[in-house]
Protein backbone atom coordinates (compact mmCIF):
# COMPACT_ATOMS: atom_id res chain seq x y z
CA UNK A 1 0.00 0.00 0.00
CA UNK A 2 2.98 2.32 0.79
CA UNK A 3 4.75 1.58 -2.59
CA UNK A 4 1.43 2.39 -4.32
CA UNK A 5 0.48 5.59 -2.46
CA UNK A 6 3.94 7.19 -3.29
CA UNK A 7 3.77 7.69 -7.09
CA UNK A 8 -0.26 9.60 -6.60
CA UNK A 9 1.56 11.93 -3.97
CA UNK A 10 4.32 12.69 -6.28
CA UNK A 11 2.08 12.72 -9.38
CA UNK A 12 -0.36 15.40 -7.04
CA UNK A 13 2.18 17.21 -6.06
CA UNK A 14 3.77 17.46 -9.59
CA UNK A 15 0.13 18.38 -11.11
CA UNK A 16 -0.30 21.74 -8.41
CA UNK A 17 3.33 22.76 -8.59
CA UNK A 18 1.92 22.62 -13.00
CA UNK A 19 -0.80 24.39 -12.07
CA UNK A 20 0.83 27.38 -10.03
CA UNK A 21 3.56 27.47 -13.04
CA UNK A 22 1.40 28.33 -15.77
CA UNK A 23 -0.75 30.46 -13.69
CA UNK A 24 2.58 32.16 -12.37
CA UNK A 25 3.38 32.25 -16.86
CA UNK A 26 0.01 33.62 -17.71
CA UNK A 27 0.04 36.44 -14.74
CA UNK A 28 3.76 37.33 -16.21
CA UNK A 29 2.59 37.54 -19.58
CA UNK A 30 -0.27 39.26 -19.04
CA UNK A 31 -0.03 42.87 -20.76
CA UNK A 32 -2.85 44.59 -19.34
CA UNK A 33 -2.09 46.54 -16.41
CA UNK A 34 -3.92 45.05 -13.46
CA UNK A 35 -5.23 49.20 -12.73
CA UNK A 36 -6.96 49.18 -15.85
CA UNK A 37 -8.27 45.82 -15.79
CA UNK A 38 -9.96 46.49 -12.46
CA UNK A 39 -11.38 49.73 -13.90
CA UNK A 40 -13.26 47.84 -17.25
CA UNK A 41 -14.39 45.30 -14.75
CA UNK A 42 -16.22 48.10 -12.36
CA UNK A 43 -16.68 50.19 -16.10
CA UNK A 44 -19.23 46.84 -16.93
CA UNK A 45 -20.60 46.42 -12.95
CA UNK A 46 -21.21 49.80 -13.08
CA UNK A 47 -23.20 49.26 -16.58
CA UNK A 48 -25.65 46.37 -15.17
CA UNK A 49 -22.81 43.33 -16.50
CA UNK A 50 -24.53 43.96 -20.04
CA UNK A 51 -24.40 40.68 -22.20
CA UNK A 52 -22.52 42.24 -24.86
CA UNK A 53 -19.54 42.72 -22.51
CA UNK A 54 -19.29 39.16 -21.93
CA UNK A 55 -15.68 38.90 -23.04
CA UNK A 56 -14.66 41.11 -20.78
CA UNK A 57 -13.38 38.44 -17.72
CA UNK A 58 -10.88 38.37 -14.89
CA UNK A 59 -9.24 35.71 -15.97
CA UNK A 60 -8.44 37.16 -19.50
CA UNK A 61 -5.60 39.53 -20.94
CA UNK A 62 -7.93 43.17 -21.61
CA UNK A 63 -4.78 44.09 -23.85
CA UNK A 64 -5.16 40.41 -26.35
CA UNK A 65 -7.99 42.36 -28.15
CA UNK A 66 -10.78 39.82 -27.02
CA UNK A 67 -12.05 42.50 -24.65
CA UNK A 68 -15.37 44.29 -26.99
CA UNK A 69 -14.02 47.67 -27.75
CA UNK A 70 -10.67 47.68 -25.52
CA UNK A 71 -7.29 48.41 -27.13
CA UNK A 72 -4.04 49.10 -25.74
CA UNK A 73 -1.16 51.18 -26.57
CA UNK A 74 1.26 49.10 -28.40
CA UNK A 75 2.98 51.56 -29.84
CA UNK A 76 4.72 52.81 -27.01
CA UNK A 77 4.63 49.73 -25.41
CA UNK A 78 3.21 50.58 -21.61
CA UNK A 79 0.17 48.79 -23.16
CA UNK A 80 -2.27 51.24 -20.71
CA UNK A 81 -5.94 50.83 -22.27
CA UNK A 82 -5.99 54.44 -24.54
CA UNK A 83 -9.22 53.92 -26.55
CA UNK A 84 -12.46 52.69 -25.10
CA UNK A 85 -15.56 52.10 -27.44
CA UNK A 86 -18.79 51.09 -25.26
CA UNK A 87 -21.43 51.25 -28.02
CA UNK A 88 -24.36 49.24 -28.71
CA UNK A 89 -24.76 48.32 -25.15
CA UNK A 90 -28.38 46.55 -24.10
CA UNK A 91 -28.45 48.14 -20.40
CA UNK A 92 -30.78 45.86 -18.55
CA UNK A 93 -32.11 49.09 -16.81
CA UNK A 94 -31.28 52.40 -17.02
CA UNK A 95 -27.79 53.53 -15.68
CA UNK A 96 -25.68 56.67 -15.81
CA UNK A 97 -22.25 57.38 -17.17
CA UNK A 98 -19.84 55.51 -15.16
CA UNK A 99 -17.83 57.53 -13.01
CA UNK A 100 -15.23 54.59 -12.81
CA UNK A 101 -14.14 55.43 -16.23
CA UNK A 102 -12.02 58.61 -14.73
CA UNK A 103 -9.85 54.88 -13.42
CA UNK A 104 -8.37 55.16 -16.91
CA UNK A 105 -6.48 57.63 -16.90
CA UNK A 106 -4.31 56.66 -20.48
CA UNK A 107 -7.73 57.30 -22.12
CA UNK A 108 -7.29 59.25 -25.62
CA UNK A 109 -10.34 58.10 -27.15
CA UNK A 110 -13.59 57.50 -25.23
CA UNK A 111 -16.80 56.41 -27.77
CA UNK A 112 -20.12 56.07 -26.06
CA UNK A 113 -22.70 55.73 -28.51
CA UNK A 114 -26.27 53.94 -29.66
CA UNK A 115 -27.38 53.25 -25.64
CA UNK A 116 -30.96 53.88 -25.17
CA UNK A 117 -30.46 53.36 -21.50
CA UNK A 118 -27.72 55.43 -20.60
CA UNK A 119 -29.29 58.26 -18.89
CA UNK A 120 -28.25 61.06 -16.05
CA UNK A 121 -25.45 63.88 -16.60
CA UNK A 122 -21.94 64.19 -17.96
CA UNK A 123 -19.81 63.16 -14.99
CA UNK A 124 -17.83 65.11 -13.53
CA UNK A 125 -15.26 62.27 -13.62
CA UNK A 126 -14.89 62.96 -17.24
CA UNK A 127 -12.26 65.54 -16.46
CA UNK A 128 -9.59 63.01 -14.96
CA UNK A 129 -9.02 61.95 -18.32
CA UNK A 130 -6.43 64.47 -19.13
CA UNK A 131 -5.16 62.93 -21.97
CA UNK A 132 -8.31 62.38 -23.75
CA UNK A 133 -8.28 63.86 -27.44
CA UNK A 134 -11.35 62.49 -28.81
CA UNK A 135 -14.53 62.49 -26.29
CA UNK A 136 -18.01 61.48 -28.37
CA UNK A 137 -21.38 60.60 -26.13
CA UNK A 138 -24.00 60.02 -29.20
CA UNK A 139 -27.37 58.80 -29.60
CA UNK A 140 -27.53 58.14 -25.69
CA UNK A 141 -30.59 59.39 -23.58
CA UNK A 142 -27.96 61.77 -21.24
CA UNK A 143 -29.35 64.99 -20.44
CA UNK A 144 -28.49 68.08 -18.23
CA UNK A 145 -26.15 70.86 -19.53
CA UNK A 146 -22.87 70.39 -21.70
CA UNK A 147 -20.20 70.81 -18.37
CA UNK A 148 -18.03 73.36 -17.92
CA UNK A 149 -15.59 71.32 -16.57
CA UNK A 150 -14.51 70.09 -20.00
CA UNK A 151 -12.42 73.23 -20.48
CA UNK A 152 -10.15 71.35 -17.92
CA UNK A 153 -9.35 68.65 -20.91
CA UNK A 154 -6.84 71.10 -22.16
CA UNK A 155 -6.08 67.56 -24.71
CA UNK A 156 -9.54 67.66 -26.58
CA UNK A 157 -9.64 67.47 -30.24
CA UNK A 158 -13.11 66.68 -30.80
CA UNK A 159 -16.47 66.63 -28.73
CA UNK A 160 -19.40 65.15 -30.48
CA UNK A 161 -22.84 65.05 -27.97
CA UNK A 162 -25.25 64.65 -31.37
CA UNK A 163 -28.61 63.24 -30.48
CA UNK A 164 -28.92 63.22 -26.73
CA UNK A 165 -30.94 64.77 -24.43
CA UNK A 166 -28.99 67.71 -23.74
CA UNK A 167 -29.99 70.16 -22.79
CA UNK A 168 -29.03 74.24 -21.24
CA UNK A 169 -27.18 76.55 -22.76
CA UNK A 170 -23.72 76.41 -24.39
CA UNK A 171 -20.60 76.59 -22.32
CA UNK A 172 -18.33 79.81 -23.48
CA UNK A 173 -15.28 78.02 -21.10
CA UNK A 174 -14.90 75.18 -24.56
CA UNK A 175 -13.29 78.25 -26.81
CA UNK A 176 -10.56 78.08 -24.62
CA UNK A 177 -9.58 74.59 -25.57
CA UNK A 178 -5.99 75.43 -27.49
CA UNK A 179 -6.26 72.00 -30.01
CA UNK A 180 -10.09 71.91 -30.27
CA UNK A 181 -10.82 71.53 -34.39
CA UNK A 182 -14.94 71.01 -33.94
CA UNK A 183 -17.97 70.37 -32.02
CA UNK A 184 -20.98 68.46 -32.97
CA UNK A 185 -24.17 69.19 -30.75
CA UNK A 186 -26.70 67.92 -33.34
CA UNK A 187 -30.29 66.72 -31.84
CA UNK A 188 -30.05 67.73 -28.84
CA UNK A 189 -32.36 70.50 -26.30
CA UNK A 190 -29.74 73.37 -25.95
CA UNK A 191 -31.40 76.68 -25.62
CA UNK A 192 -30.03 80.23 -25.57
CA UNK A 193 -27.65 82.47 -27.44
CA UNK A 194 -23.95 81.19 -29.21
CA UNK A 195 -21.59 82.64 -26.85
CA UNK A 196 -19.68 85.93 -28.30
CA UNK A 197 -16.37 83.97 -27.01
CA UNK A 198 -17.24 80.90 -29.80
CA UNK A 199 -15.16 83.39 -32.40
CA UNK A 200 -12.26 82.81 -30.57
CA UNK A 201 -11.57 79.09 -31.03
CA UNK A 202 -8.21 78.66 -31.97
CA UNK A 203 -7.03 78.49 -36.00
CA UNK A 204 -7.34 74.62 -35.73
CA UNK A 205 -11.06 75.24 -35.07
CA UNK A 206 -12.62 73.92 -38.09
CA UNK A 207 -16.27 72.04 -37.59
CA UNK A 208 -19.22 73.61 -35.46
CA UNK A 209 -22.83 71.66 -36.30
CA UNK A 210 -24.96 72.61 -33.53
CA UNK A 211 -28.17 71.97 -35.64
CA UNK A 212 -32.05 70.68 -34.42
CA UNK A 213 -31.40 72.66 -30.86
CA UNK A 214 -33.26 75.75 -29.42
CA UNK A 215 -30.92 78.80 -29.87
CA UNK A 216 -31.85 82.13 -30.34
CA UNK A 217 -30.68 85.12 -30.49
CA UNK A 218 -27.95 86.18 -33.47
CA UNK A 219 -24.61 84.54 -34.88
CA UNK A 220 -21.62 86.77 -33.08
CA UNK A 221 -20.24 89.21 -35.08
CA UNK A 222 -16.92 87.47 -33.71
CA UNK A 223 -17.39 84.46 -36.04
CA UNK A 224 -15.69 86.72 -38.93
CA UNK A 225 -12.81 85.28 -37.25
CA UNK A 226 -13.14 81.99 -37.98
CA UNK A 227 -12.55 79.80 -40.95
CA UNK A 228 -14.87 77.09 -40.54
CA UNK A 229 -15.02 74.32 -43.34
CA UNK A 230 -18.20 73.16 -41.99
CA UNK A 231 -20.99 75.05 -40.64
CA UNK A 232 -24.42 73.57 -39.57
CA UNK A 233 -26.41 75.80 -37.61
CA UNK A 234 -29.76 74.72 -38.62
CA UNK A 235 -33.22 74.09 -37.50
CA UNK A 236 -32.81 76.25 -34.63
CA UNK A 237 -34.41 79.82 -33.86
CA UNK A 238 -31.59 81.83 -35.16
CA UNK A 239 -32.21 85.65 -36.22
CA UNK A 240 -30.38 88.50 -38.23
CA UNK A 241 -27.09 88.40 -39.98
CA UNK A 242 -25.11 85.14 -40.72
CA UNK A 243 -22.95 86.90 -43.59
CA UNK A 244 -19.70 86.67 -41.20
CA UNK A 245 -19.60 83.14 -41.75
CA UNK A 246 -18.72 83.91 -45.55
CA UNK A 247 -15.92 85.12 -47.15
CA UNK A 248 -14.15 84.78 -50.14
CA UNK A 249 -10.68 84.11 -48.30
CA UNK A 250 -12.05 81.15 -46.04
CA UNK A 251 -11.73 77.31 -46.57
CA UNK A 252 -15.64 77.01 -46.10
CA UNK A 253 -17.01 73.74 -47.40
CA UNK A 254 -20.71 73.65 -46.31
CA UNK A 255 -22.72 75.90 -44.87
CA UNK A 256 -26.32 74.80 -43.69
CA UNK A 257 -28.91 77.47 -42.42
CA UNK A 258 -32.02 76.16 -43.25
CA UNK A 259 -35.20 76.74 -41.00
CA UNK A 260 -34.16 79.60 -38.96
CA UNK A 261 -34.74 83.34 -39.25
CA UNK A 262 -31.76 84.85 -40.46
CA UNK A 263 -31.97 87.84 -42.51
CA UNK A 264 -29.17 89.30 -44.74
CA UNK A 265 -28.55 90.61 -48.09
CA UNK A 266 -26.96 87.12 -49.38
CA UNK A 267 -25.71 89.59 -52.69
CA UNK A 268 -23.36 90.83 -50.78
CA UNK A 269 -21.28 88.04 -49.50
CA UNK A 270 -17.87 86.79 -50.37
CA UNK A 271 -17.93 82.87 -51.54
CA UNK A 272 -15.38 80.66 -50.58
CA UNK A 273 -13.58 78.44 -54.01
CA UNK A 274 -14.15 75.63 -51.65
CA UNK A 275 -17.83 75.72 -51.23
CA UNK A 276 -19.29 72.78 -52.21
CA UNK A 277 -22.67 72.62 -50.27
CA UNK A 278 -24.82 75.77 -49.19
CA UNK A 279 -28.39 75.27 -47.67
CA UNK A 280 -30.23 78.72 -46.84
CA UNK A 281 -33.51 77.27 -47.58
CA UNK A 282 -36.28 78.68 -45.05
CA UNK A 283 -35.44 81.88 -43.81
CA UNK A 284 -35.64 85.68 -45.04
CA UNK A 285 -32.51 86.50 -46.54
CA UNK A 286 -33.24 88.87 -49.60
CA UNK A 287 -31.44 90.69 -52.33
CA UNK A 288 -29.67 89.03 -55.08
CA UNK A 289 -28.34 85.50 -55.40
CA UNK A 290 -24.15 86.02 -55.55
CA UNK A 291 -23.28 86.28 -59.20
CA UNK A 292 -20.27 84.26 -58.05
CA UNK A 293 -21.98 80.83 -57.36
CA UNK A 294 -21.21 80.13 -60.82
CA UNK A 295 -18.12 79.60 -60.40
CA UNK A 296 -17.58 77.25 -58.39
CA UNK A 297 -16.21 74.32 -59.46
CA UNK A 298 -17.25 71.96 -56.27
CA UNK A 299 -20.55 73.45 -55.62
CA UNK A 300 -22.83 69.70 -55.14
CA UNK A 301 -25.63 70.63 -53.12
CA UNK A 302 -27.38 74.46 -53.25
CA UNK A 303 -31.21 75.49 -51.47
CA UNK A 304 -31.81 78.91 -51.29
CA UNK A 305 -35.95 78.37 -51.09
CA UNK A 306 -38.58 79.83 -49.36
CA UNK A 307 -36.33 83.18 -48.87
CA UNK A 308 -37.11 86.95 -49.57
CA UNK A 309 -34.43 86.74 -53.00
CA UNK A 310 -35.06 88.67 -56.03
CA UNK A 311 -33.32 89.17 -59.41
CA UNK A 312 -31.96 86.65 -62.28
CA UNK A 313 -30.33 83.10 -61.16
CA UNK A 314 -26.60 83.21 -62.18
CA UNK A 315 -26.50 80.59 -65.06
CA UNK A 316 -23.27 78.45 -65.92
CA UNK A 317 -21.03 76.36 -64.25
CA UNK A 318 -22.65 73.30 -61.59
CA UNK A 319 -25.63 75.46 -61.36
CA UNK A 320 -27.15 74.02 -64.57
CA UNK A 321 -27.64 70.95 -62.23
CA UNK A 322 -29.81 72.39 -59.79
CA UNK A 323 -33.81 72.26 -60.42
CA UNK A 324 -36.77 74.36 -59.08
CA UNK A 325 -36.71 73.28 -55.82
CA UNK A 326 -33.47 74.69 -55.20
CA UNK A 327 -34.52 78.67 -55.57
CA UNK A 328 -38.42 77.92 -55.36
CA UNK A 329 -40.74 80.58 -53.48
CA UNK A 330 -38.80 83.03 -52.61
CA UNK A 331 -39.90 87.10 -53.84
CA UNK A 332 -38.72 87.59 -57.20
CA UNK A 333 -36.26 85.29 -58.22
CA UNK A 334 -36.28 84.33 -62.08
CA UNK A 335 -34.27 82.88 -64.94
CA UNK A 336 -33.77 79.64 -65.68
CA UNK A 337 -34.79 77.10 -64.56
CA UNK A 338 -37.93 79.20 -62.73
CA UNK A 339 -39.57 81.42 -65.36
CA UNK A 340 -37.75 83.75 -67.82
CA UNK A 341 -37.44 87.47 -66.29
CA UNK A 342 -38.73 88.86 -69.00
Amino acid sequence: MTQFNIPVTMSSSLSIILVILVSLRTALSELCNPQDKQALLQIKKDLGNPTTLSSWLPTTDCCNRTWLGVLCDTDTQTYRVNNLDLSGHNLPKPYPIPSSLANLPYLNFLYIGGINNLVGPIPPAIAKLTQLHYLYITHTNVSGAIPDFLSQIKTLVTLDFSYNALSGTLPPSISSLPNLGGITFDGNRISGAIPDSYGSFSKLFTAMTISRNRLTGKIPPTFANLNLAFVDLSRNMLEGDASVLFGSDKNTKKIHLAKNSLAFDLGKVGLSKNLNGLDLRNNRIYGTLPQGLAQLKFLQSLNVSFNNLCGEIPQGGNLKRFDVSSYANNKCLCGSPLPSCT
